[in-house]
């Protein structure tokens, strides 16, 4: 061998070396949470309440008392009222990105632009022209979840929660074995806690104003006790009460919501910071299943590929491993399909799948 030869050799050796140290030993991430807030716009997150939609009565109850909550001398005064956590902690320690007017696209993949194909979207890494329905369907394909279930290292180490009762057939509860407690299903696993037995009672009595979608409050306090309980490895947890309003028309609760839901991620994240296990080891990936009408302002109720904006998406990171670079602008756009590729590399690994699936986005990663 000449020593041309030889010095290639070693060199890709040491690369591959360095590369496998980088995107593995050297990541302080070992627990993923994974935050999704239905149909939430990019224009309410970056840009606060929409003054032509708070200033109409057939959206807004009481004008007055809502804009002196969420109105403001300008955008970055009033998304701060909306979203305090995202302003005050996510741009300063993570990434936004999702902000068009800055140059910095984030857009769906799949061209239905309504919940289950972005679900599976987000959740698989690609588009399924199958997924065409909102139906209760078992999920055929499988999530970056359960393939990372199927690792030693992680089975049993992974659970889900949403508000939408779907969910348990999106992430195929049946096949992949993770825990999915969506709907108005209560705490079932193992021994109940006394908060598990009151959430049960409570929720069981408290009305929702929708047949398949329950309060958020409930995901949220069914989540963070299972967490407190099991310690996994990997949530996935999804709000939906600002899509639902949406569909209602209600811009007054959609936007109350937007900010209740903000306080529960900010309550979660305090949660893991303060935890010995999973403090400076715990990355939150956040993002929406889809966007939503704008253009004609009337439209901003509805979603589907009929309606205009619909693809148009928005993601954050924060973590121990995610460059704190803020709202972000001028870069290349990214698609929701990366967001799985994403999580399974924050972790380390190198999701695979027998589909073409998304890669993961590079600035998000250190």
């Amino acid at each position: 061998m000449s020593n041309k030869l030889l010095l290639t050799c070693l060199f890709l050796v040491l690369l591959s070396f360095q590369i496998n140290r980088l995107t593995g030993q050297d990541r302080k991430t070992q627990h993923v949470v994974l935050i999704t807030l239905d149909g939430l716009r990019w224009q309410d997150l970056f840009f606060g309440a929409d003054d032509s939609l708070v200033h109409r009565s057939e959206f807004v109850k009481d004008i007055r008392s809502l804009d002196s909550i969420f109105g403001g001398t300008d955008f970055i005064e009033k998304r701060h009222k909306l979203m305090p956590f995202f302003w005050d902690t996510l741009a300063t320690k993570g990434q936004l990105v999702g902000n068009r007017k800055l140059n910095s696209p984030a857009n769906v993949t799949n061209i239905h632009w309504f919940s289950y194909p972005g679900y599976n979207e987000i959740l698989t890494g690609y588009t399924d022209p199958m997924i065409n329905t909102n139906n209760k369907i078992y999920n055929p394909n499988i999530t970056v979840l359960e393939w990372l279930h199927q690792k030693q290292e992680f089975r049993g180490k992974i659970a889900a929660f949403g508000s939408w009762d779907v969910f348990p057939y999106i992430i195929n509860d049946v096949r992949s074995g993770i825990p999915v407690n969506a709907g108005f299903e209560g705490a079932e696993d193992g021994t109940l806690s006394w908060k598990e037995k009151y959430l049960n009672e409570l929720q069981r009595v408290t009305p929702s104003p929708w047949s398949s979608v329950r309060l958020d409050v409930f995901t949220h306090e069914y989540a963070k006790e299972y967490i407190q309980k099991y310690h996994p490895r990997v949530v996935f947890i999804s709000y939906g009460e600002t899509d639902d309003f949406a569909h209602d028309g209600r811009y007054d609760h959609y936007l109350h919501s937007a900010r209740r839901t903000d306080g529960f991620i900010h309550d979660l994240w305090n949660f893991y910071q303060r935890d010995s296990l999973y403090a400076g080891k715990t990355t939150f990936l956040i993002t929406t299943d889809h966007g939503r009408g704008d253009i004609v302002k009337k439209e901003w109720t509805s979603h589907g590929k009929i309606i205009k904006g619909s693809n148009e998406i928005w993601m954050a990171a924060i973590g121990p491993d995610v460059p704190p670079l803020g709202e972000r602008k001028d870069t290349k756009v990214v698609f929701q399909r990366q967001v799985a590729s994403t999580l399974a590399a924050i972790l380390g690994y190198t999701y695979e799948s027998k589909e073409d699936v998304g890669k993961a986005i590079e600035f998000f990663l250190k």
